[in-house]
């Protein structure tokens, strides 16, 4: 079920009233999608970003926009402030729901690997995997069980399980998470007293500089 939110059209495109958009907690947004005019727009800046909080960020979003029909969409991409972190611009691609699309969806581990317990190291080199589906198929996230993972053990793409409504198009041989074995510490250096006289080297004795002195 597709999230609703709301959004006022833009006709005034100038630097001065976006930046006021910005000031009043708006987010300056296109609408567009394959065969689709864009519609320059303005959503409030709080709503998204607890829509994609709460629902993911491939949530099918119901844009309900003043003065015209409601449309599906999904936030595409968004640019933030560096300095003040905040939203500055979004993205939103209409979607057809009944055509598959290709998205990246995270992947969550779940449960403690048996072999972190005898030192071993989970390493996670995957957090997002190709999938294909329907809109309203998009799975939020997909988790992966590592509580019976021992060292040496590894979770490959093609490993995870495929539901009948998506498909995985990741290459199946690519790594998602392993348990290596513990990384050995390095032997510590003898230590030398900072104090000690350095070692001379054919230092002559006591005696000898005596029999050198009486020649």
């Amino acid at each position: 079920m597709a999230i609703t939110l709301k959004a006022d059209q833009r006709q005034n495109l100038k630097q001065s009233v976006t930046r006021e958009l910005r000031l009043e907690g708006n987010v300056p947004s296109v609408v567009y999608g394959k065969d689709k005019e864009p519609i320059t727009v303005a959503v409030n800046s709080i709503e998204l970003l607890k829509t994609v909080r709460d629902e993911g960020k491939n949530a099918i979003i119901s844009l309900d926009i003043d003065g015209k029909d409601t449309v599906d969409v999904m936030l595409h991409d968004y640019q933030v402030d560096p300095i003040k972190d905040e939203l500055i611009h979004a993205d939103f691609y209409i979607v057809n729901m009944s055509e598959e699309m290709d998205v990246e969806v995270p992947v969550r581990l779940e449960g403690e690997a048996a072999g972190s317990k005898e030192g071993g190291v989970v390493q996670q080199p995957l957090y997002e995997v190709a999938v294909r589906a329907k809109p309203a198929n998009i799975p939020e996230e997909i988790v992966v069980d590592i509580s019976e993972l021992t060292i040496g053990d590894s979770v490959m793409v093609g490993d995870l399980k495929e539901s009948r409504n998506y498909e995985i198009t990741e290459d199946e041989n690519t790594t998602v998470v392993s348990v290596t074995p513990p990384q050995e510490m390095p032997e510590e250096e003898t230590e030398t007293d900072p104090d000690a006289e350095p070692e001379v080297i054919n230092q002559k004795s006591d005696d000898e500089e005596e029999e050198e002195k009486s020649e």
